[in-house]
């Protein structure tokens, strides 16, 4: 995807440090931020810092029992504070709902496809899986929904990065694999893809498909210069999302699900769920706003969210009231 520039403003940085994970998806995502900032500012260097995070290491348990998405994010925002990199770029959806105080989201980019994706060698989608087949997934959300869809199925985490995760289900210990359709696309293995899992199927997570930029909230000279690059539109959905996300205490620990686009109309539409682990009890809610700016989706975010929770979904998820 591409994002229009205007001409570079007189203040324009010189040079512009880019914390990154060291993943294939991780590094084509800095890259590709490297690109349009080169872009934008024809004579700033921009320079990519490759770094291995805590939950790139640890890879035998699932991310919910070893501290959640911060694991992913906390040495890129140590680099920041040590003022050895500028800003970082994430995934959105592996960014955790609320950031740490001297932290703040500089710019949303436009989204890619944010839905889930079947992937598999021998069968062509879910509903083709045998009873008994061993489908992997690294998400409570994907992992809940299909038990409630396909309760014969053995549902069993999945760690590692996209390329870790393709491996292990080549070498046959998945029948099949559920993934971001995203990191496929954006890495060019959208022919692994079997199958797209409609969103009424797999309401896709809060984030989802988008990329954010992080810096510290006292750099406004950097968020200036990577604020040019956002894409207001799918800014203003995702913050929908991450807000109802984090009313609800979304984080990988928790089956939920939000996505909010917008209406032919005008504005926003926000669909929610939140379901048991084992799939078997689900709530939904959705809801719509006239107007497409972050304020009036973080309003919708918080009004769909109380929807739910009036619905029981504290109780389901075990949070506080």
């Amino acid at each position: 995807m591409t994002v229009s520039v205007s001409p570079a403003p007189l203040d324009a940085p010189r040079r512009l440090v880019i914390a990154s994970r060291e993943s294939r998806l991780a590094m084509w995502q800095a890259l590709h931020v490297q690109a349009l900032l080169t872009t934008r500012y024809p004579g700033c260097e921009v320079v990519i810092l490759g770094m291995t995070t805590e939950g790139d290491r640890v890879l035998d348990r699932a991310l919910s029992e070893i501290g959640g998405k911060g694991l992913f994010t906390k040495e890129l925002e140590v680099a920041m504070l040590q003022g050895r990199a500028d800003l970082a770029v994430h995934s959105l959806k592996d960014v955790p709902m609320q950031l740490p105080e001297d932290f703040a989201l500089a710019a949303v980019l436009p989204r890619e496809d944010p839905r889930d994706a079947f992937v598999s060698n021998d069968y062509a989608s879910l509903e083709a899986l045998p009873a008994g087949a061993r489908v992997g997934t690294s998400s409570l959300r994907r992992a809940a929904l299909i038990r409630r869809r396909f309760p014969s199925l053995v549902v069993d985490p999945l760690r590692g990065n996209l390329d870790t995760r393709l491996a292990k289900l080549d070498r046959g210990e998945y029948a099949a694999i559920v993934l971001a359709a995203a990191g496929l696309k954006r890495l060019g293995l959208a022919d692994r893809i079997r199958a797209i899992v409609p969103e009424t199927d797999s309401l896709p997570a809060a984030g989802q498909g988008a990329l954010g930029i992080e810096c510290l909230a006292a750099r406004t000279d950097v968020a200036g210069w990577v604020g040019a690059l956002a894409h207001a539109p799918t800014w203003a959905q995702v913050s929908a999302e991450r807000m109802l996300s984090r009313v609800l205490g979304g984080s990988c620990r928790v089956p939920l699900a939000a996505y909010c686009v917008a209406r032919p109309e005008g504005g926003l539409r926000l669909r929610a769920c939140v379901a048991s682990v084992d799939g078997v009890q689900l709530l939904q809610a959705e809801g719509v706003c006239d107007e497409a700016d972050i304020d009036s989706a973080e309003v919708l975010g918080n009004r769909v969210a109380q929807q739910l929770s009036d619905m029981g979904a504290r109780e389901l998820l075990a949070l506080p009231a």
